[in-house]
């Protein structure tokens, strides 16, 4: 059987909030002799004074009549069946705050039927139109943003059509010519129309609001503020909606407000008769406004359903700290300025934007057995004042001077959200307008409880932390899956912590870090807790902390499929986790960083991302169990002392088909102090809500037989080597490396993972762990694009896109050298052969050659033979040309004859070196070799004799050198290698 309660420790933390559930139930249960009771009722009178005979008709009329009795008696205002339509926003001030002694209750009669509204329901003569589509007259003025038929959201007419099948699809229908000019050249007007894009590397969307058309017919539009970290829409991953013309589709609309006519096309379900049709009017249906010093105090809404709120896609413009978000302050409910205030067992049904909003100061909020679903941005957010944040920075790229932020730890004001309660609820559908939001979202806020929570099928993240500021945060009995549908590089669980400490220069950070040990934890000042959770995401991480994420405990977690991730941060404490298929992703830590993982259950190694280092390798990754049928599984990063005391053994789950990861008595696990944690506790726990929850896809266990190795599908025959350009050490990008350097895989990119001072590519303003997306407006999506690119850039000025501290930028350089490709048939080449001929330079090879003499190469002559060749498998071959004395170099040529039609092909790498003693052959040995360049023309069609040239621009060298290397490669999959003909240096 499963364990029927939680560790100990949990137990404990939940004592003191089950208590205080269980009276604030009470309270609202139980009458007293010194009570007001408020009744509202459709059929009652505003005139009525209220009692349970004589009810009035609306919410705000019952507020006025509690006001002069709150905090001096128990109030509870009844509110009858039905929808009630809200003329505007209900507004609860400090004047209308209980106490603790008495507090105030607005409670439906009976749980789920009061229906609180921000719409209102039109009365419409349908007459038929064309092709399926009914139209109506509306009265004018009306504003329509969303409709309702019988109590279902229908869609603005769009294109491409909605598809509620491809649940992962952005935008569940997206076409890259949404908004094309030949798209909208069947439109007569759009203004008024809708653009909605993805991200260009998918963190997230924009939307924008089409104006019209521009004279060429191409649509004008304003908007794109929607995301902190702007690079531009998606190619493909497009939409437009309320545009006439695309009225095609069942549950299609489109209203006409010039014309007041609104044309629907409905289903064959739809009973246009009988329907109640209903339209949404305001952003927000409740506000408790208060602050600090007059806060609102002591109010619980119970069991209501909110529905009508309207989208406010459009009104999401506030950044948040140097985040990918930008925020809109409001929702269905928004608190400002309230003290233990309370959201209990209630509904919040496709409201169109955030559900929930907690904003700036509050204290003890509390949002319990809520059902919150298919909302337009986020379930509940939980975001405190910038102004509260010592030196906040708002854009991914801005910096601080790390030696002059203030030092004092913690806030600078109250105006956070602190000690709050999310607990209890289900929430899914999330992200059904915007696609930055999140289950449950924490910014600049203390001490926030989300506990028992069933999150699912949510666009991104299920539970989002925006930053270190200022922690103490516990994240337990959580069942989190089915996230990040739409969006990339994120997690079930997602964080950041862009706090003082952080700057997108690791290298400054981490200068003032050794200095000062405590710096990270000047806004990540409390421990963040998550345990005792389930979480499942198939389209990135179970958990990812991301940039600056510090100070974590995570502990008794079951993650089901993308496995934890822990990127650059300090004080990151992992253990007793179960990571089901996958295992730790580490992604470019800190030098000393404090981090430890130990006594989890891993099914797979390690997998770093431009780490570990000798450094950079945490204070303990060991003690883990591998589960696994491959002893080598926990060596990959051996060297770096990780694992060593590990082991690797099939720890004995109990019953894994049906989800309980609980081990047996006789388990190795336990051996390295593995403890069993409760696997039945994960979720929602309201009897009413557990019934309707999803569970999570429990994976079949995939136990590996081997350490994954890179995988090649080419059928080489060589080994890798190091590829280099202008000096500059080039690596494709791949799997995880991808989220390391910030850059979308659709994008790809090749990254400079090493870049001497000295070096070509360092004087054009490259530098280390720059990624290059373009050149010359051509896309470079790996080492071979850059390559290709360049060789035939001929010379011209290069215009590069880079990615910088995961910010695009253009570098410009003409002073860069170029590769010269010339093949040629005739004689004539032998002239050109002799005219460069260097003088008393001499060659020799590290691998014996066949069928000529190595003096050969420099004779300033072209044969049709093979040459000096290496024999076929020689992988790693060189030449080597000494010039005698160190000159500077402004050419280095190599030729070859195609013999045979496959040798006149060349792959190569070029090294040069200013020794004046012999400096060997390892020219991965920066101290003796420059790297200068590497080249590949076996996709190039060859004549009878091909020559590859690197020459330095007028003016410039390709620097001073005694010793060129020519290091090759084969040029078939037979390891066949070039046949080459002459090696020549010019100097000057």
């Amino acid at each position: 059987m499963m364990q029927s309660s939680r560790s100990r420790i949990s137990r404990a933390a939940l004592g003191l909030s089950r208590t205080f559930l269980t009276l604030t139930l009470l309270s609202l249960g139980m009458q007293s002799a010194n009570a007001l009771d408020v009744y509202v009722d459709l059929q009652g009178d505003d005139a009525n004074d209220g009692s349970q005979s004589a009810p009035v008709a609306s919410v705000e009329r019952a507020r006025e009549i509690a006001r002069p009795s709150v905090g001096k008696e128990n109030v509870t205002v009844w509110i009858g069946d039905g929808v009630h339509h809200l003329p505007q926003t209900l507004m609860f001030e400090s004047g209308d705050s209980g106490s603790a002694e008495h507090p105030v209750v607005y409670r439906a009669v009976n749980e789920g039927q009061a229906i609180l509204s921000g719409g209102s329901r039109l009365e419409l003569n349908w007459q038929p139109f064309r092709d399926g589509i009914v139209q109506a007259n509306t009265t004018p003025g009306l504003v329509i943003d969303q409709l309702f038929v019988g109590g279902q959201l229908q869609r603005m007419a769009r294109y491409p059509n909605y598809d509620p099948s491809k649940t992962t699809q952005a935008y569940q229908g997206r076409v890259a010519d949404a908004f094309s000019k030949e798209r909208a050249a069947r439109w007569s007007d759009p203004s008024g129309g809708f653009i909605h894009a993805m991200h260009r590397a998918r963190w997230g969307g924009y939307h924008y609001r089409i104006t019209g058309k521009d004279s060429d017919g191409n649509v004008t539009f304003e908007g794109g503020w929607q995301n902190n970290r702007p690079s531009g829409m998606h190619a493909d991953q497009r939409m437009v909606e309320n545009i006439f013309e695309e009225l095609d589709a069942p549950g299609e609309w489109y209203h006409n407000a010039k014309t007041n006519t609104l044309y629907f096309y409905p289903g064959p379900a739809v009973d246009l008769k009988a329907a109640k049709i209903e339209v949404v009017r305001l952003r927000h249906l409740i506000e408790f406004q208060g602050t600090e010093q007059l806060p609102v105090r002591h109010i619980t809404l119970n069991g209501f359903v909110f529905r009508h709120s309207a989208r406010t896609f459009m009104e999401t413009k506030e950044p948040m700290l140097r985040s990918d978000w930008t925020i809109y302050r409001g929702g269905a409910v928004v608190l400002t300025g309230t003290e233990d205030v309370a959201i209990a067992n209630s509904e919040f049904d496709q409201v169109g934007g955030n559900a929930i909003f907690v904003n700036h100061y509050n204290r003890r909020a509390r949002i319990s057995g809520c059902h919150i679903h298919d909302a337009g941005a986020s379930g509940v957010c939980l975001v405190g004042d910038p102004d509260a944040v010592r030196d906040p920075l708002f854009q991914y790229g801005h910096k601080n001077d790390l030696t002059k932020v203030d030092r004092t730890p913690g806030p600078k004001t109250n105006n956070y959200p602190a000690d709050c309660v999310v607990e209890d609820c289900l929430i899914h559908g999330i992200g059904r307008v915007e696609r930055q939001p999140a289950g449950v979202q924490i910014e600049m806020a203390q001490h926030i409880t989300v506990r028992d929570c069933s999150i699912y099928d949510c666009a991104r993240a299920g539970i989002n932390i925006g930053d270190g500021a200022w922690g103490g945060h516990l994240i337990e009995g959580c069942d989190v899956f089915d996230t990040v549908q739409e969006t990339h590089d994120h997690g079930s669980f997602n964080s950041w912590g862009r706090d003082r400490y952080w700057s997108s220069d690791r290298g400054a950070s981490q200068k003032v870090i050794d200095a000062e040990p405590s710096f990270p934890f000047l806004d990540a000042v409390e421990t963040t807790v998550i345990r005792n959770s389930r979480w499942r995401c198939d389209h990135g991480w179970d958990i990812d902390l991301d940039d600056g994420s510090s100070n974590y405990d995570i502990t008794n977690n079951l993650m089901l499929a993308g496995g934890l991730k822990l990127r650059e941060g300090f004080r990151r404490r992992a253990w007793n986790n179960i990571t089901l298929n996958n295992g730790l992703h580490p992604h470019v830590w800190y030098n000393d960083s404090g981090d430890e993982v130990f006594g989890n259950i891993f099914m797979a190694a390690p997998q770093g991302a431009r780490m570990p280092t000798k450094t950079a390798k945490g204070k303990r990754v060991d003690g883990n169990l591998y589960f696994a049928n491959a002893p080598e599984i926990k060596n990959r990063y051996a060297s770096f002392g990780w694992d060593v005391n590990s082991i690797v053994a099939d720890p004995k789950f109990i019953d894994p088909a049906k989800g309980d990861f609980r081990v047996e008595d006789d388990s190795p696990a336990l051996k390295i102090g593995f403890k069993n944690f409760p696997m039945d506790q994960f979720g929602v726990q309201k009897p009413s809500l557990k019934k309707i929850a999803k569970t999570p896809v429990i994976p079949a266990l995939d136990v590996k037989n081997s350490l994954n190795k890179p995988r090649s599908d080419s059928g080489r025959v060589t080994r890798p080597q190091s590829i280099y350009w202008l000096g500059a050490k080039l690596d494709d990008l791949k799997g995880e490396e991808f989220s390391a350097y910030g850059v979308a895989k659709e994008e790809g990119g090749v990254a400079l993972s090493a870049v001497a001072p000295s070096s070509l590519a360092a004087k054009a303003g490259l530098q280390e762990g720059d990624v290059i997306q373009g050149l010359n407006g051509k896309r470079v999506g790996k080492g071979s694009d850059l390559l290709a690119e360049f060789q035939g850039a001929s010379g011209s000025t290069l215009r590069l896109k880079v990615v910088r501290e995961q910010r695009v930028i253009d570098v410009v350089t003409d002073s860069a050298p170029s590769v010269v490709l010339e093949s040629f048939e005739s004689p004539a080449a032998i002239e050109q052969a002799h005219q460069e001929a260097p003088a008393d330079a001499k060659v020799n090879a590290n691998h014996p050659v066949r069928d000529a003499p190595l003096p050969s190469l420099t004779d300033g002559k072209l044969e049709e033979g093979y040459g000096p060749v290496f024999a076929n498998g020689v992988d790693s071959g060189a030449y080597r040309l000494d010039l005698g004395t160190v000159q500077s170099v402004v050419s280095i040529v190599s030729w070859s004859t195609d013999r045979n039609g496959v040798r006149g092909a060349q792959k190569l790498t070029l090294y040069a070196s200013d020794s004046a003693s012999d400096p060997g052959w390892n020219v991965e040995d920066r101290s003796r070799f420059t790297p200068l360049v590497s080249v590949d023309t076996t996709s190039r069609k060859h004549g009878r004799f091909n020559s590859v040239g690197l020459r330095s621009k007028d003016g410039h060298t390709l620097g001073r050198f005694r010793w060129i290397v020519w290091k090759v490669q084969p040029v078939t999959q037979r390891g066949e290698n070039t046949a080459f003909q002459e090696l020549q240096v010019q100097t000057r």
